[in-house]
């Protein structure tokens, strides 16, 4: 296989719509096909972390940051391990990413740049009443794509 791609459903926390603090994108650890897509982390250091280079749809070269957060595993009460990609805020506001579109990751073997879109989707307008109602939707969105 020489080139493997990955969408994930984006939720209104990922766009930043719901005007929370945001840790980044969930990689749920279920996902092991997508965390071995992504470069490997050391969990015996605390908070491991890779910088992955992607390019966009338009061709713009940009750095997120692939995070282990674990201090569950190093710090007495510490609540977090969970992996997530840092720093698309910006990206996703540049280009007007809405909830409900997905994103799509890829890369091939050969490759150390990985490539990522927004592919734009039929995302139903709210009428006025709806306007101020939050949906909070609990689940991965991650799926392999080929």
């Amino acid at each position: 296989m020489t080139h493997r791609t990955f969408s994930k459903t984006l939720s209104a926390n990922d766009v930043g719509s719901t005007g929370g603090h945001q840790g980044g994108i969930l990689i749920p650890k279920s996902e092991g096909e997508l965390l071995t897509f992504l470069p490997p982390l050391d969990a015996t250091v605390k908070n491991p972390d890779a910088w992955i280079d992607c390019e966009d749809e338009m061709g713009t070269l940009r750095k997120f940051r692939f995070v282990y957060y674990n201090n569950k595993l190093h710090d007495v009460g510490g609540t977090r391990n969970e992996y997530r990609i840092t720093y698309m805020t910006k990206y996703f506001r540049e280009i007007g990413a809405k909830e409900g579109e997905e994103l799509e990751i890829s890369k091939g073997v050969a490759s150390s740049t990985y490539k990522i879109r927004v592919v734009r989707t039929n995302v139903p307008q709210q009428d006025e009443q709806e306007a101020d109602v939050v949906r909070i939707k609990i689940k991965s969105g991650w799926r392999r794509v080929h």
